[in-house]
């Protein structure tokens, strides 16, 4: 099935009229006929569950860190409750992701899809690197307690422990039945996909990918016998090619496949060039989804060949509330990403996104105003790309492409 556009000047935002997508899936399962059954993937972008929040779960690690101007992990906690009030420790395992739960529910997605960017370990073997990130392992339940299928770890502080720390979090993540990407003991296991069996014939693929322009030292990078990240060491046309084979030899007819990649600087708005070109290359090479994070607020949307490239989509869970510094960006402010696509062409149908605040250090869905605030924001900095959102009567958001 193919998304029908109008370009119509008469009509619509800079001259458009929307895409014909239902306003629910059901709606869309039925737009979808006689091509099978619909696919739903949740994603975020990070879920940073170390430092802060590794304090207030039930299983604190040491509070000892290495940054700057801070030695003392439960600062970050102490300035949280310096804007929103108090925080009852320990918290349950649910608690981070607040009203977040209700809309997994609400929802039901076939897969769930996260940037976990923290080391889950014990070791004390913190890498020079000025901040660093570690949840104990006794508090894997923070991720289990939402249905996380994935966690792509090839990010910027899943080695912030050292190499031992890794396989540390590899073990703890898989004895708790979530499935990684983009990180492993060898360089062929941190490029083996994570799959997410949905039917039988129907698969959600996730390849992960991080790029120094995030932060990743390239001594992160996997080799043939040392743990390691998948590093990209650039963007380029032969890198492209060398994913797109792994890409087709992985893929079978009804997958959905995934490109999970993380680049990019922290904040502003603006998408390199080189991103766009990489990410249009990974579609035209098989990749069904461009899934971008690194960004501590989300970033430009992009419909290309009727299929979604996510180029930031800003954190989801962090332990920032009450740093002072980027204001204008609403760090605050987060999206869930609920995205459902046609496995049997990797077409998007529909992108709905759920505005959520980050208060107490949990999240809670996002006030009228906010909303708007983030409609306006996602319309100005996604014009360049042909798409823009409006507000559903529910206070989520939808996607609309040209």
């Amino acid at each position: 099935m193919s998304v029908r556009c109008s370009s119509s000047s008469a009509a619509g935002k800079q001259g458009r009229e929307p895409c014909e997508v239902p306003a629910d899936r059901e709606a869309a399962f039925a737009m979808n006929g006689d091509e099978g059954r619909l696919v739903t993937l949740f994603l975020c972008g990070d879920v940073m569950t170390g430092r802060g929040i590794d304090q207030i779960l039930p299983h604190p690690s040491d509070p000892c860190i290495h940054e700057a101007f801070v030695s003392d992990a439960r600062t970050y906690v102490a300035l949280a409750e310096e804007v929103n009030g108090p925080i009852s420790r320990p918290v349950e395992f649910a608690y981070i992701w607040g009203e977040a739960l209700a809309e997994l529910q609400h929802v039901a997605p076939d897969a769930r899809i996260v940037n976990l960017e923290t080391s889950v370990t014990h070791s004390d073997d913190a890498w020079p690197k000025g901040i660093n990130y570690r949840m104990h392992p006794a508090n894997v339940g923070c991720l289990t307690a939402a249905g996380i299928d994935v966690c792509v770890l090839a990010n910027n502080h899943v080695l912030d422990y050292g190499f031992a720390g890794l396989v540390e979090t590899l073990e703890t993540l898989h004895r708790a039945g979530l499935k990684t990407a983009g990180a492993g003991r060898t360089l062929v296991e941190a490029r083996q996909p994570a799959v997410v069996e949905v039917a039988a014939d129907c698969r959600v693929v996730v390849h992960g990918f991080g790029t120094e322009t995030s932060g990743i030292p390239p001594d992160w990078a996997a080799t043939r016998d040392r743990p390691g990240v998948e590093f990209l060491c650039d963007l380029s046309e032969e890198t492209a090619a060398a994913i797109e084979a792994r890409v087709r030899e992985a893929k079978r007819r009804q997958d959905v496949t995934m490109a999970s990649i993380h680049w990019g600087s922290n904040w502003g708005y603006a998408v390199p060039p080189e991103h766009v070109r990489f990410a249009h290359r990974l579609i035209d090479g098989g990749v069904d989804i461009v899934h971008g994070h690194s960004s501590h607020h989300p970033r430009p949307i992009e419909v290309y060949r009727n299929r979604l490239i996510l180029y930031g989509c800003g954190d989801l869970i962090n332990d920032y509330e009450g740093i002072r510094g980027y204001e204008q960006y609403r760090d605050d402010l987060v999206l869930m990403y609920f995205a459902t696509l046609n496995p049997a062409s990797g077409e998007l149908v529909q992108l709905r996104m759920t505005p959520m605040q980050i208060r107490q250090m949990r999240l809670n869905r996002a006030a009228p105003r906010d909303v708007q605030w983030l409609t306006e924001r996602l319309a100005r900095i996604n014009m360049r790309f042909g798409s823009w959102v409006e507000e559903a009567e529910d206070g989520s958001l939808l996607l609309r492409w040209s």
